[in-house]
């Protein structure tokens, strides 16, 4: 695989087409990929960096082109959500123009979502209102933390306080969902102070300023700034015990203020719930579109060439289709484990006898269901009288390993 130009099928360079140009393709959402940021997280494993060059307009020209390529490919779309990266530091007058290209190019008849990661600093009333008026129907605030000390430890540049008043824009602005990003087990981080972070993103606006919470346990992603201080020393990361306490505190506190768990780290009031999100946890089909994007069609997998240059290059060069890496064709076994990996996730859970049905069409039924069962007698796993297999209370805090185990099982042993 070459990282700059795409990988070849049948000696021509990949791209998007090889998924998206089938009569069987009805993809309703879209993902957008905005790389640009202000400063480099350190914790960060998304394509992102700091332009100094300026290519904000450059970049929604070759967008406008991709979008333009794909929408053949789209049906009427249910959800489009923009991240990066920093979406809210592109400019108002390039935003109108990737809000009017997405009205032009789709057929946004049925758009029940639209969603834009904003961060609290570059969030301003001329943008709240711009988003709004192009059609965004949601946005979601990266605050991380309300604690000064732990933002600069993972190097989050931004005022606490901003928090409350990019919500407060978006809230005028008419932008009725409104959600808050937040991490815990951060290095140096006490329960208390945790908790202090909970009650003040519940507490903002007088309570009505969110209606959907992203909680995530800090990770350190192979590769990132962080953890290469984490491996140097230069950081501890906290104890096991204590990032257990701060995850049964988050969904005591949440569920004490109507907010439900519908996923492991995802927590909404009833209707809001990221519908975007969704499609992810339940493999529906989707497009990508931006340097990095990943995308799902077909039994396919590809994401997007990264480094604006490149993309940029192979859209200009391919039709408009960026060159991709990381293609996976259709596999059987793969997509099971891809759907146990992320259905188990959820408070809906799988449906019990799909699964099995899918696993006996490459000869691994029986494995499966001797360690669903493993689980079950142990109380992580529950069945339900609808023949949903879900988490039980106790295997929340256990989901990724349970869901590795199930995946281990569709594979032969020797």
């Amino acid at each position: 695989m070459n990282q700059t130009t795409g990988i070849t099928v049948g000696g021509q360079r990949a791209d998007a087409r090889i998924a998206l140009t089938s009569p069987d393709v009805d993809a309703r959402s879209l993902y957008v990929h905005v790389p640009f940021c202000f400063h480099k997280c350190h914790y960060c494993d998304f394509y992102s960096f700091v332009d100094s060059r300026d290519r904000q307009a450059e970049f929604v020209q070759a967008l406008e082109v991709e979008l333009k390529a794909m929408s053949p490919a789209a049906g009427r779309l249910q959800t489009i959500f923009v991240g990066g990266g920093t979406p809210s530091l592109l400019r108002p007058e390039l935003w109108r123009r990737l809000l009017q290209t997405l009205g032009d190019r789709f057929d946004l008849s049925q758009l029940a979502e639209f969603t834009v990661e904003c961060n609290p600093e570059t969030v301003t009333r001329e943008l709240a209102e711009v988003l709004r008026e192009g059609g965004v129907t949601r946005a979601s605030v990266g605050a991380q933390s309300f604690d000064a000390r732990h933002l600069k430890t993972l190097e989050r540049w931004h005022d606490p306080a901003n928090v409350e008043r990019s919500l407060e824009f978006l809230r005028d602005a008419g932008i009725a969902r409104r959600s808050v990003d937040l991490i815990f087990g951060i290095p140096g981080q006490t329960l208390a102070e945790w908790e202090a972070d909970l009650d003040t993103a519940l507490g903002l606006l007088d309570g009505e300023g969110i209606e959907h919470v992203s909680a995530y346990a800090l990770t350190y992603e192979q590769g990132t700034a962080m953890t290469k201080k984490l491996e140097l020393g230069r950081l501890d990361a906290i104890d096991e015990d204590t990032e257990v306490g701060m995850q049964l505190l988050t969904w005591s506190k949440l569920a004490e203020r109507g907010f439900g768990r519908y996923e492991v780290s995802n927590f909404a009031r009833a209707g809001a719930e990221c519908l975007h999100n969704l499609a992810y946890w339940r493999q529906e089909q989707w497009l990508a579109a931006g340097p990095s994007a990943s995308g799902h069609a077909r039994g396919f997998r590809w994401k997007n060439v990264p480094r604006l240059t490149d993309w940029m290059e192979s859209v200009r060069t391919s039709d408009g289709w960026s060159s991709v890496v990381d293609l996976e064709t259709p596999n059987a076994p793969r997509a099971l484990a891809e759907r146990i990996m992320t259905g188990l996730r959820l408070r809906e859970g799988l449906d019990l006898n799909a699964l099995q049905e899918q696993a006996g069409t490459f000869g691994a039924g029986d494995p499966l269901r001797r360690e669903i069962d493993r689980f079950v007698q142990s109380g992580d796993l529950e069945i339900a009288a609808d023949a949903r297999l879900r988490l039980a209370e106790r295997g929340w805090l256990f989901a990724d390993g349970i869901a590795a185990a199930l995946m281990g099982s569709l594979s032969p042993r020797p």
